[in-house]
């Protein structure tokens, strides 16, 4: 991942909202010359993403040593296990704790639910993405974490790439018009557009859009864009790239993927994944 400014600033703000004007239990208890060797252990299966993250906040926190002691981005069933040790003054260890894991736990259960639904959709083929559905301030690094889990980003953010949707079309005047205004305004950018139903796939596809986003369409539904953007292939050559998108979940991601559609996004994988599993234990515990 690599530890960049603005992750030191996130964790800086992190430690600064938990820890306040100091740890008054970690004081009253805890003599301030008694250090700690502690573990951080896996609870259940899934994939490990952002030890560096979770060693910044040690470090910030006043610890002196961090080991990880397994790969990112690997699925690993064998738990409870290891997968990192900090050690450091036991108050800093204490102070790190929570925000560390909170962390860590997040970015993990992103790339743990991405595995599963990569796996779930590797038979039809289709590319998992993720989508602008992510906590403020945290985008990048739910992101990333989408990638540990085998997932692929689409646009970070409106900056970087078109999607055209109902209002967009709407105030410009119709589909046609937003492509055309599109075009002119970023003639290298390819133009996506979504799609709710058949004509307005047929209305994308004539209007020349590079990518369609058929939104919450059925199987048929998406068996039937598939179908038009062949047909449209095998006259002009030219191919539209097809995403699904709308509640898709793990029951159905397979079914969508074996439609054919070339990606499918997901926002659960952001919204909605459930933190993984993890807890710090002190050496001996």
């Amino acid at each position: 991942m690599g530890i960049t400014d603005e992750h030191r600033d996130l964790v800086a703000r992190a430690l600064a909202e938990d820890v306040g004007a100091g740890d008054i239990t970690g004081a009253a208890v805890v003599d301030a010359e008694t250090r700690a060797l502690a573990r951080i252990l896996q609870k259940a299966p899934g994939v490990i993403y952002g030890l560096e993250l979770a060693e910044e906040v040690f470090r910030q926190a006043g610890c002196d040593e961090f080991e990880q002691l397994v790969d990112e981005g690997t699925w690993r069933d064998e738990v409870p296990t290891d997968i990192a040790r900090v050690a450091g003054p036991a108050r800093a260890v204490l102070v790190g704790e929570r925000v560390a894991l909170n962390l860590l736990g997040h970015m993990s259960g992103i790339a743990t639910l991405t595995a599963q639904f990569v796996d779930a959709a590797r038979e039809g083929g289709a590319v998992i993405l993720d989508t602008r559905k992510t906590l403020p301030g945290l985008r990048a690094l739910e992101k990333a974490s989408v990638v540990a889990g085998g997932g692929q980003n689409h646009r970070i953010g409106l900056y970087d790439a078109i999607l055209i949707k109902e209002n967009h079309a709407e105030l410009a005047g119709g589909i046609g018009e937003a492509v055309r205004r599109s075009r002119e305004a970023q003639p290298e950018m390819p133009v996506e557009i979504e799609a709710r139903d058949a004509a307005e796939v047929q209305d994308a596809l004539e209007a020349g859009a590079d990518r369609l986003l058929l939104d919450n369409m059925k199987l048929a539904g998406l068996r039937s864009a598939v179908a038009a953007r062949d047909a449209v292939e095998r006259e002009s050559g030219r191919r539209a790239i097809l995403e699904a998108s709308g509640g898709v979940s793990l029951s159905t991601v397979a079914g969508i993927s074996e439609t054919g559609v070339d990606y499918i996004s997901v926002g659960a994988l952001t919204h909605s994944s459930p933190a993984l599993d993890l807890s710090l234990l002190l050496d001996g515990a």
